[in-house]
């Protein structure tokens, strides 16, 4: 296949999300695209797939699988989704030094190879693996950004839409905070084709839609039994690559580097951020109620726990 003068992204992890952020990628044409894992036949095994099937979608996008940094050179974003899951008998400090592990290594080669690159990371726990990368690339801090909020509101967006029975692109949402138990809905600022969610749906069922998007990645594990949710997650961040990409600058709800934003400082927890070519090219200040205010700063506390974990482990 001939190579296009494209922009290059890489895939580290070639699992169900980066194996399906290589596929969306392609089919967009937006980027050649490297996928990279430590399993080589895993990253060219699915790879091949994706090249077998471009004469059928229409897309010329180069696509390579492999398990050598030396191909990532020079890449555009790197988009990190490595990591593993929690296993039975694994402790939460356990998952977490383990990740931290992956992610410092990753983060090292990525450097060494694509020193210019934006780093989206996906990896969980999704604001620590983030500061992480943050901490080992030494990258300004609108180069490294998480992949939370755009998932979280998404899901949020989604629940909405099939309450109501109307089009989900009627709907506009921002899910604040970390990524997990302490995220922060605002439903003040939720609308639904410019009506405010709260003349549309009573306080009680808008607030079992709030706990099930909190709920979001658990109840798809449940029914999936074996696995966790992918298609959603790298929809996500595709879609922040791709506002970068295109100088879009999307206001797209991320785990951005707070220093100061919403009292918190240095610390990545998600903020609406303007997603732009140079990344995050600003933090969107919010003037938040009393009782947001609130959520959002445990939230954050929630976040200082786990990063100060990180740093014993660094």
């Amino acid at each position: 296949m001939i190579p296009l003068a494209r922009n290059k992204i890489t895939v580290v992890g070639a699992g169900h999300v980066g194996g399906t952020c290589a596929q969306r990628l392609a089919e967009m044409e937006i980027a050649n695209v490297v996928l990279l894992d430590i399993e080589q036949d895993l990253s060219e095994g699915k790879m091949l797939d994706l090249v077998e099937s471009a004469p059928i979608y229409g897309y010329d996008t180069r696509l390579v699988g492999t398990t050598r940094y030396e191909e990532t050179e020079g890449s555009d974003i790197v988009i990190i989704t490595s990591g593993v899951a929690r296993k039975p008998g694994m402790s939460r400090d356990d998952l977490l030094r383990v990740n931290v592990g992956i992610v410092k290594g990753v983060t090292e080669w990525v450097v060494r190879h694509s020193p210019s690159a934006i780093l989206l990371v996906v990896s969980n726990p999704l604001d620590a693996m983030t500061y992480v990368a943050h901490r080992v690339s030494g990258f300004a801090r609108g180069r490294v950004v998480g992949m939370a909020g755009v998932l979280d509101s998404a899901r949020f967006r989604a629940f909405i839409a099939m309450e109501l029975d109307v089009s989900v692109e009627s709907v506009q949402a921002f899910v604040l905070g970390g990524h997990g138990d302490g995220m922060v809905p605002l439903p003040r600022l939720t609308t639904v084709g410019g009506v405010p969610i709260t003349e549309m749906i009573t306080k009680a069922r808008l607030d079992a839609l709030i706990q099930r998007t909190r709920d979001g990645g658990a109840e798809i594990v449940r029914l999936l039994k074996t696995g966790s949710a992918y298609f959603a997650p790298s929809a996500a961040v595709v879609e922040m690559a791709e506002s970068i990409l295109k100088d879009k600058k999307k206001i797209l709800p991320c785990a951005a580097l707070c220093r100061g934003e919403y009292g918190v400082h240095d610390l990545f927890v998600g903020v609406p951020v303007k997603l732009g070519a140079k990344g995050v090219e600003q933090i969107i200040q919010i003037a938040l109620t009393e009782e947001e205010s609130a959520a959002f700063q445990k939230s954050a506390t929630a976040v200082s726990d786990l990063c100060r974990a990180v740093d014993k482990m660094l």
